[in-house]
């Protein structure tokens, strides 16, 4: 069977979202999973978890781009990994890759480790450009935004709030509000 997963991130993107759903039944999809969410949240993307529980053996997920099932090399691999081992196959229209063939998983793996190493060179250039900036003076880092706000969580907490109402109140993580008041009880 040939099941297609179609994706935007926002519900404004329905030409989108109806351009996919297209080329999908174009290329023979007999069932398709259509969802909008970010692709960031995976937890969230319920329809493409769907679409892995539905796929058996000898089937083939078909997406129309690469940016539509993972963002990341990682991502994708781990997806790879999970439709392969139950005997199907991943298909993306752009790109013309198939991995049920050999020349598909080839060009997939060299894809991705293209991407892997573009992210890695462009952290190298990131990290270089940093410790340039910080001996010239001129990168200080963000400023710690949890210990300029010390003395209202300590406030709060002498009040009797909770650290949980105290982190939402103040905008900082909770863990950060137990930090401050761990520093405060070592004092």
């Amino acid at each position: 069977m040939i099941v297609g997963y179609a994706r935007t991130s926002t519900l404004d993107q329905t030409a989108g979202l109806e351009a996919q759903e297209r080329d999908l039944a174009k290329a023979g999809c007999e069932k398709v999973f259509v969802e909008q969410v970010s692709s960031v949240d995976v937890k969230a993307r319920e329809k493409l978890s769907e679409a892995l529980d539905y796929i058996r053996e000898g089937d083939t997920l078909v997406v129309t781009k690469l940016d539509r099932l993972a963002r990341s090399v990682a991502h994708l691999l781990e997806l790879l990994g999970e439709i392969e081992a139950k005997g199907a196959s991943l298909r993306i229209l752009d790109m013309s890759i198939d991995t049920g063939t050999p020349n598909g998983r080839l060009m997939l793996n060299i894809l991705g480790s293209v991407a892997q190493f573009e992210r890695e060179i462009m952290l190298e250039r990131q990290r270089e450009g940093i410790a340039k900036a910080k001996a010239a003076g001129k990168y200080k880092g963000r400023k710690p935004t949890a210990k300029a706000k010390a003395k209202e969580v300590l406030e709060l907490h002498a009040e009797g709030v909770g650290a949980t109402e105290i982190a939402r109140r103040v905008g900082i993580g909770r863990a950060s509000v137990y930090r401050i008041l761990e520093v405060e009880k070592a004092v």
